[in-house]
């Protein structure tokens, strides 16, 4: 299960699981898209992959499988 988690790991903003701002890459690091692609250069600073937009857990689904708080 994709975790969901809640905020920009550079600058702390918060990606709850409905933003269209929040960017992973394969280790499912959490980036919004201002540092992804203007901080990192569009790769990963943990893992050099590159990054894609986090799916929207459809709100149903959210009740049953949470997002992270971590």
């Amino acid at each position: 299960m994709l975790k969901l988690k809640p905020a920009c790991e550079t600058c702390g903003k918060a990606l709850p699981p409905e933003s269209t701002d929040a960017v992973i890459c394969s280790f499912e690091c959490t980036f919004c898209d201002e540092c992804a692609t203007n901080t990192h250069k569009g790769a990963c600073p943990n893992c050099a992959g590159n990054f894609e937009r986090r799916p929207i857990r459809p709100a149903a689904a959210l009740e049953k499988f949470p997002p992270a708080t971590e």
